[in-house]
């Protein structure tokens, strides 16, 4: 007898999930349940009693907490108006100032700052543990602003309309309640805001999946609709472009994190800008920029996947395909990202994952590039537009593992860039060296890999060494400066290791692409290439070598800890995702089913259970000793992730250790104090175990 095609499907779904055992750790995805945060401080009542009581840990936390809280430290400043903007947390303002100053005073040592909004203030007014989450200003009038706060850290904020020039919130001005709202600008009267409008209005990843405009003086729950996505949609959002002599509205679809929708609204209705739906693209003035991610066969020409491509934004709409390369990828050079100044487009590019920064200026019919100045040989470097509506001038930000960031201003075209500020030393590193080396993966791939740590390094394998990674989303890992590592780890004489494995983007999409879904394995041989050849190279052995992640990087460490536990002596595993079984069904993870696939899928999941660090630990095997930590408020990698993970190990009498922040959002502390505590954690487990 024979079964239609779905009926199959149903019943291997069936059968898929009666091979799978019950969850008996279910119980702590209920992430404020009484019972629940019982168990959380019993696990942080062992980790404190372990770690912070011990001798040393204050000395080491007091001095993270220095340098977090440093008066010495660049004050990165945004142009608003004829202001520069910063906002500054140190010893005296836990939660923060959002404060401005003028160009002329930022060039002094020591500026004068005015204070626009104490958020220390208002917190104690309101009884709110505010964090700052930024604000979006109303351009060109740069007066008005929507400020957005978070209590406690989680990626949902409030956002509530504020007067630069009176320094005060508005009254009755505009005000959204907490949820994860994507609220641009349309002008002084209205908004565009992508909210939760209640039952319905948000997609299976949690975010908005309808935009609506939004009239001063209006209710926000009759804002007229503008676009709504598929209920299994990433978001969606828009946007008014409001240069003057350009002004548009925008409507954005994420369809899912990879893929995704552009349109311009025009005349009550939404043209789609024709490009490959996992493309990136934007509008600055008459060009339309486009960020490649696979390869674009279009107007008789193929692009290569990684380019970034600009076309007369007027004339493509009209069906006009010609495209001008501003950067075209090879082996070991890729994009890392660009931004437009009024004139040109500042490029940052890595080469062989070392930063290189360009402007390309369109003259005389044709785009050309010319080198930006002050560019470290090893390192990082980023520069911003100023004033993309007025001006060329931009910020320049470089640093490398040993040299403290220096924050310089420049202009297109007009020479060497002025040094403003510099971040002091926080360790001493004359006698450290920065190397950069590769190991071989299983495939053959090399892997590269920066090593920080002494000039007379014994080879010796006796050295501690931390290895770091990554390798998700497109997310490149750039050596920079690491005060803290620097200050609790280098300055010991150990060494500190980057590893640049497939699934980031050291080289680009094809990089990342490399380890996507049923290739995710890649990501994880090249870590264990890097780590068997610090080994081989003798810098250090397993019983020295320690491993630390966060987020898909404690994904990452996890399946260390899992597949290798022979190579390693601690693990460190930071906000992390473990059960891939339900990643999909806790808060923001039905977005990353682009990155790892779908495990509701028999054929999904039939691959992504071999990295899913919860269902593959061997009871068998002896493990490391690892420290898991999180945050309550996370709420974008859930805490049952952690929480889970660590009952199973406790079960199974491993060494575990587990701390979970009650406040924090995904970067795990909602302030100074908190990181320092946190980081401190960390480090005193390395060092008592490696």
């Amino acid at each position: 007898m024979r079964f239609p095609l779905s009926a199959m499907l149903v019943a291997v779904s069936i059968t898929a999930a009666a091979t799978e055992p019950a969850d008996p750790h279910l119980w702590l995805e209920d992430v404020g349940g009484e019972k629940q945060l019982d168990w959380v401080r019993s696990r942080n009542a062992e980790s404190v009693a372990s770690l912070a009581d011990c001798t040393g840990f204050k000395t080491l936390e007091a001095r993270i907490l220095s340098i977090l809280d440093s008066k010495e430290r660049i004050p990165m400043v945004s142009k608003i108006g004829g202001h520069y903007y910063n906002f500054w947390r140190d010893a005296r303002n836990p939660k923060g100032l959002w404060r401005r100053t003028t160009i002329e005073e930022y060039r002094r040592p020591e500026p004068a700052w005015e204070t626009v909004l104490d958020l220390d203030a208002l917190a104690a007014a309101e009884r709110e543990n505010w964090v700052w989450h930024g604000a979006t200003v109303l351009e060109p009038e740069d007066r008005l602003c929507l400020v957005s706060l978070s209590r406690g850290g989680a990626d949902a904020d409030v956002v509530r309309e504020f007067d630069l020039e009176a320094k005060r919130f508005v009254t009755g001005g505009f005000s959204l309640p907490e949820a994860k709202s994507r609220v641009a600008w349309r002008g002084r009267e209205s908004l565009f805001v992508a909210t939760d409008f209640g039952p319905g209005s948000l997609t299976t990843s949690g975010y908005p999946r309808t935009v609506r405009e939004w009239t001063r003086g209006t209710p926000l729950a009759a804002a007229r609709l503008v676009y709504e996505g598929k209920p299994d949609d990433m978001s969606v959002g828009a946007y008014r472009d409001l240069t003057p002599g350009f002004e548009r509205d925008f409507v954005s679809r994420q369809v899912t994190f990879w893929t995704n929708e552009l349109f311009l609204r025009r005349d009550g209705s939404l043209v789609k800008i024709e490009k490959p739906d996992d493309a990136n693209a934007m509008v600055h003035r008459e060009w339309l920029l486009v960020e490649l991610r696979t390869d674009w066969a279009t107007g008789g020409k193929t692009y290569k996947a990684g380019s970034l491509l600009a076309a007369d934004f007027g004339k493509f709409l009209a069906g006009d395909r010609t495209l001008h390369v501003l950067f075209e990828p090879s082996e070991r050079t890729s994009l890392a990202g660009f931004a437009p100044t009024r004139n040109h487009v500042l490029v940052t590019t890595l080469d062989n994952v070392r930063s290189r920064l360009f402007a390309a200026t369109f003259r005389d019919g044709a785009w050309r590039s010319e080198p930006l100045p002050g560019v470290p040989a090893i390192g990082t470097a980023s520069a911003t537009p100023v004033d993309d509506l007025e001006s060329d001038d931009f910020f320049l930000v470089t640093s490398d593992p040993l040299s403290p960031s220096t924050l310089a201003l420049g202009s297109v075209g007009g020479g060497d860039v002025e040094p403003l500020k510099r971040t002091p030393t926080f360790f001493e590193s004359r006698r450290l060296v920065v190397g950069q080396h590769e190991a071989t993966s299983t495939d053959g791939t090399r892997v590269p890999y920066f090593q920080i740590g002494p000039e007379d390094l014994p080879l010796d394998g006796s050295t501690p060494t931390l290895l770091y990674g990554y390798g998700g989303f497109e997310i490149p890992l750039v050596p920079g400066y690491n005060a803290i590592a620097g200050a609790v780890w280098l300055e010991r004489g150990r060494v500190y290791a980057i590893a640049n494995i497939r699934g980031g983007g050291e080289f680009g999409p094809r990089w990342h692409q490399a380890a996507l879904k049923d290739k995710r394995p890649r990501a994880y041989e090249d870590f264990i290439a890097v780590a068997e050849d610090l080994v081989r190279r003798k810098v250090t052995s397993p019983e020295h070598l320690g491993v630390m992640g966060g987020s898909n990087g404690g994904l990452l460490v996890g399946n260390m800890y899992a597949r290798r536990p022979d190579l390693f002596g601690a693990v460190v595993c930071q906000v992390p995702l473990l059960d891939m079984r339900r990643f999909n069904k806790l808060l923001a993870g039905a977005s990353w089913m682009g990155e790892y696939g779908d495990p509701d899928k028999p054929e999904e999941w039939a691959f992504i259970r071999g990295f899913s660090p919860y269902h593959t630990i061997d009871r068998t095997m002896k493990h490391p000793p690892i420290l898991i930590t999180t945050s309550t408020r996370d709420d974008r990698v859930h805490p049952g992730h952690a929480r889970k993970m660590t009952a199973l190990l406790r079960e199974e009498g491993k060494e575990v250790l587990y701390y979970e922040n009650i406040e924090g959002g995904h970067g795990g502390a909602a302030d100074n104090r908190q990181r320092a505590f946190m980081d401190a954690l960390g480090w005193t487990f390395l060092d008592r175990h490696l």
